[in-house]
């Protein structure tokens, strides 16, 4: 069932993006980066939300940089909403934080690891919110349907569902592309082009092989998806969360206009 957010219509005949930096790094940057790629998504009549995270509660490593918490980051991404005039997703990871980060955002995604936690999902759905949740790498597409039914039964139909590939071995992620159109019975489907060739837990960090993103993003597209995902940084080697599977800015508009080709090539003629 296709749904809103602002102008942005979650399951309808346009592709959408959710991008933006895995973490907010400061205030400026997270309007720099809002505003530069909001600039390519009109240029190229694309929707666009902006994503970014106020927490990364999941880094591999203590010392790893999070965000600036919740009470900062949020503050930062309405400034970003009010400013770019563009809606705006962030991770929740509590229960407890969801009213606070509904008051602020226009969609809350559920981070993969937490896709199976009742209480979180149905604390998303009572927001009112959008609420996007990301296939864990441990769950059969069949299963999502699962993490739908607490949403659905908690109040809220405004749902969207991503894969980011599944777990091979301990150090690897590979996608099934029947995944997408397996969950796309349930709702509106969003690929992940950016985690999905993420190499997790390369000692301290993770690693990756952005090499791969447009390779995945196109097929993904051709398999019938209503969005795509990709953070997206202006220098991923300077990056403080995900840098080594980011996409850089300067090759959005290029993967953008790719991907927009193939989806119009799918669509029914009239």
């Amino acid at each position: 069932m296709p749904f809103s957010v602002q102008n942005v219509t979650i399951g309808g005949p346009e592709l959408f993006l959710i991008a933006g930096p895995c973490v907010i790094e400061s205030e400026e940057h997270a309007l720099f980066m809002a505003t530069s790629i909001a600039a390519i998504c009109r240029e190229l009549a694309v929707p666009y939300i902006f994503k970014a995270s106020y927490d990364k509660a999941n880094r591999t490593s203590i010392s790893s940089y999070r965000g600036p918490g919740i009470t900062a980051g949020l503050r930062i991404l309405a400034r970003v909403r009010e400013q770019v005039h563009v809606p705006v997703l962030t991770d929740v990871h509590e229960a407890a934080q969801a009213t606070a980060a509904g008051e602020v955002v226009d969609v809350l995604q559920i981070p993969a690891f937490l896709c199976r936690q009742t209480d979180l999902l149905v604390a998303a759905a009572r927001t009112g919110r959008a609420v996007n949740v990301k296939k864990g790498q441990f769950v059969a597409p069949q299963d999502m349907q699962h993490a739908i039914t607490k949403l659905h039964d908690s109040g809220n139909d405004r749902v969207s569902l991503t894969e980011r590939g599944a777990s091979f071995g301990y150090h690897n992620l590979v996608v099934d592309m029947r995944s997408l159109a397996i969950m796309r019975e349930y709702a509106p489907v969003v690929f992940d082009a950016t985690h999905s060739v993420q190499l997790p837990s390369q000692g301290a960090q993770s690693g990756g092989q952005p090499q791969f993103i447009p390779v995945l993003s196109r097929a993904a597209v051709a398999a019938g998806i209503d969005g795509i995902f990709m953070e997206v940084h202006d220098n991923p080697a300077q990056a403080k969360s995900d840098g080594a599977n980011a996409l850089p800015l300067s090759s959005l508009k290029a993967t953008l206009s790719q991907l927009l080709a193939i989806h119009r090539a799918l669509a029914p003629s009239s």
